[in-house]
């Protein structure tokens, strides 16, 4: 009669025993999962968005919709590239970038290079102080 009630003890104490090291390992993983999420968040906001606008004068343009609007939707999917809008009358790309991911030089390079590099030729607009 004694071995069965130690018996039953021991099983108790095993039972408590594997959930109280199932509880530890669940709350170490826990912890560490807000560790690499914090991590995340601190690498995000690192990289913030420098948001800057541009315009850049266009030559080369013939037609309002084969190309200031040609020009506008391949700006527009351009990484970096927040808002890009064309007009054809004045000949100006005003383009609001991320220059985290792109530059002036570059945006202009662009468009330069649009259709084959031979047909458009981008610079930017200095305003004379």
């Amino acid at each position: 009669m004694i071995k069965q009630s130690q018996k039953a003890i021991m099983n108790k104490k095993a039972i408590f025993l594997l959930l109280a090291i199932s509880a530890l390992l669940i709350i170490c993983c826990s912890i560490n999962d807000e560790k690499e999420k914090t991590k995340d968040l601190k690498s995000d906001v690192v990289q913030m968005a420098k948001i800057e606008t541009v315009s850049l004068a266009i030559s080369g343009m013939t037609c309002e919709i084969g190309c200031a609007k040609a020009i506008q939707s391949k700006l527009s999917k351009k990484e970096g590239v927040a808002d890009a809008i064309v007009v054809f009358t004045d000949s100006i790309a005003t383009i609001t970038f991320d220059s985290n991911k792109t530059s002036t030089e570059n945006l202009s390079s662009f468009i330069t290079g649009i259709a084959g590099g031979n047909l458009y030729t981008a610079s930017e607009i200095r305003i004379k102080e």
